[in-house]
């Protein structure tokens, strides 16, 4: 998926918030770290589990999961990832970490997880449900439309990821609904920055965006708002000839708009005053 940045002079005072960052190694750190308190202070429970096989000790740490001990269940699931390298049951136990995580709200931690299993097992049967999970991670991760929105982005590729390798999947018309929803986040965005800039009177950095929200947005409710609002704009400014082409735009395109009627009457209005005034010249 493509995203376009719209710059324009000049240059709006920051009104996002920078949402937190965390770098790869210090995700790698804090998993290694949690991983060795994990291991440490579930010493005691991990021995009532050391002598079992592991699809047994899997079936235990799964019966924890699903008890909603998700703290224990991710003692186990490392201890089985540690203990059994090779065997057939780390890709389960690498799965149900990432979702200990999740259910304990460590969407960051979740997502690196979820990313271990697709990178390091991509043979596994969970993959596909790591994939949706990874999207899943950043969704919660996604903040309101005013901040910074990295992780509303990640989530829109994580989902369309999953959309494209597993387009048979039953998740797939969930993870298109949460598309839609991030990118009408997206276009929130793009179009209360446009308002903004009109307000400041900064007229051609809010054509400019309000042209990014029509034309990268489309499928949105923000597109025809964002035309309206040029439209409105090019009449105040007196630049008849760009709002009439707009008007008819608008006209083609959202037919059934709240605002088609004004629209309308604005085009026949119009037409009528220029071809009046090319007809006197």
């Amino acid at each position: 998926m493509i995203y376009f940045t719209f710059e324009a002079k000049p240059i709006l005072v920051n009104i996002t918030v920078e949402f937190y960052e965390i770098t790869a190694f210090m995700i790698k750190y804090i998993i290694a770290f949690s991983g060795l308190l994990l291991l440490l202070w579930g010493c005691s429970s991990s021995n009532n589990f050391v002598d079992l096989q592991p699809d047994e000790r899997l079936k235990a740490a799964i019966s924890l999961y699903e008890d909603e001990d998700y703290q224990e269940a991710a003692t186990e699931f490392e201890a089985i990832m540690l203990q059994y390298p090779g065997n057939s049951v780390v890709d389960d136990a690498q799965y149900y970490s990432g979702m200990c995580r999740y259910q304990r709200g460590e969407y960051i931690l979740a997502a690196y997880e979820f990313s271990k299993l697709i990178k390091n097992m991509p043979a596994s049967e969970f993959v596909s449900d790591a994939q949706f999970m990874l999207a899943e991670c950043y969704y919660e991760l996604s903040p309101n439309y005013t901040l910074d929105q990295k992780y509303t982005k990640k989530a829109i590729d994580e989902y369309q990821a999953f959309v494209d390798f597993f387009p048979l999947n039953e998740k797939v018309s969930d993870a298109e609904n949460k598309i839609n929803e991030l990118n009408d986040k997206l276009a929130h965005k793009e179009y209360s920055i446009a308002v903004i800039y009109e307000k400041m009177n900064y007229y051609n950095a809010a054509l400019k965006y309000f042209d990014g929200v029509v034309e990268v947005y489309h499928d949105t409710p923000y597109a025809p708002m964002a035309m309206y609002r040029k439209i409105k704009l090019l009449m105040d400014r007196e630049r008849e000839d760009e709002a009439l082409t707009e008007m008819k735009k608008f006209i083609r395109l959202y037919p059934n708009d709240e605002e088609i009627g004004e629209i309308q009457k604005l085009k026949d209005s119009l037409e009528g005053k220029l071809k009046g005034s090319y007809s006197s010249n």
